[in-house]
């Protein structure tokens, strides 16, 4: 019988890092990881594809799916827009015996490690200051200035819980935050 795959949950707050990372770490076919995509009630960003970036879905949908059981975890992120993790996606992958990667929220990323215990790995990567985190949102040119005031509020909550993880990386270099968590998951899968 094939061994199931475990999960590595990464989060962070919005503008860390976080995906980048992510993308760096999947290309390391060593380590078997195949990424869980995510539901949201958000509209897709341009070049974003539903099924590949996220399933997207109307806020009756993702209420739906939450009545029917059919999210490990799921949260209210800002008013009427939901994130979410399908069960469905979690049970695909790691019944193909290969190792889940969640890219999701710091509250859900606590609710999936509660979960699955010592069969999840919670990373948070965090930033190297506040201020940092704000020129970062700021060079992306995706949001309001009051969005990134919201998403820079958020952050402080949500730092605020990384002792609720299993390892933290302070994303201050990107190649060396990239080794880090790599170097986390290697022990984690392999013991």
């Amino acid at each position: 019988m094939m061994k199931k795959g475990k999960l590595i949950i990464i989060s962070a707050p919005s503008g860390c890092g976080k995906s980048t990372i992510i993308n760096e770490i999947i290309k390391n076919h060593d380590l078997k990881l195949e990424f869980s995509i995510s539901a949201t009630t958000r509209e897709p960003r341009r070049g974003e594809k539903n099924g590949v970036n996220y399933y997207f879905m109307s806020v009756d949908e993702f209420k739906n799916a939450i009545s029917n059981d059919e999210l490990i975890e799921y949260e209210e992120v800002y008013p009427g827009r939901y994130y979410g993790t399908p069960r469905s996606e979690i049970d695909r992958i790691r019944n193909k015996g290969r190792n889940v990667i969640l890219d999701i929220d710091v509250m859900g990323g606590i609710n999936v490690k509660r979960k699955f215990g010592d069969d999840a790995l919670s990373i948070f990567i965090q930033p190297p200051s506040i201020d940092t985190l704000r020129q970062r949102l700021n060079s992306r040119g995706t949001d309001s200035p009051e969005a990134i005031d919201q998403r820079v509020e958020k952050a402080g909550f949500e730092i605020a819980q990384s002792d609720r993880f299993d390892k933290i990386v302070v994303n201050d270099r990107l190649d060396v935050a990239v080794r880090e968590t790599e170097d986390l998951i290697k022990s984690f899968i392999n013991k």
